[in-house]
């Protein structure tokens, strides 16, 4: 049972890390750099604006899909097994999909502008980069070992 705590404590410090960072922005934060600015965005769409055409259907569309990840990783024993790993992704998960019910979009905030310019994101997008290339490493390496604080 000492998943339970694991999973809920990093679901919930990931969800509130995200919403504090993205407070800040939400209440006129911004920093300019050469090569990065901290601005606020608000995305309607997901990674690169895409799928902005569905416009309200997204939010319901994700919602379905956290939904389903969540009921597989319980099916699966996942969240027993990865329970870190699994709060941290669908802890960015439902902090990008509660911007959507909130505020119509997610509150991007980093834009790198160096030599490229490259998609707006935010703590959460990372937290879900991190997550999957976590999952894919054990996966791929370190199959049935589980993460331990």
């Amino acid at each position: 049972m000492k998943w339970i705590f694991k999973f809920a404590f990093f679901f919930l410090f990931v969800l509130v890390i995200d919403q504090f960072i993205k407070f800040v922005f939400l209440n006129g934060f911004e920093w300019h750099s050469k090569c990065i600015s901290l601005v606020l965005a608000i995305n309607k769409g997901v990674a690169f604006s895409m799928f902005s055409f569905l416009g309200e259907y997204l939010k319901y569309i994700q919602l379905a899909l956290i939904a389903i990840l969540f009921a597989y990783f319980l099916k699966d024993r996942v969240i027993q097994t990865y329970p870190i790993v699994s709060g941290i992704l669908l802890g960015a998960a439902v902090s990008n999909l509660l911007d959507r019910f909130i505020r119509g979009g997610v509150v991007d905030y980093v834009y790198w502008h160096c030599f490229f310019d490259f998609a707006i994101f935010n703590f959460a997008d990372v937290m879900i980069d991190l997550s999957i290339v976590l999952f894919a490493y054990f996966y791929f390496f370190k199959k049935n070992v589980k993460i331990s604080i």
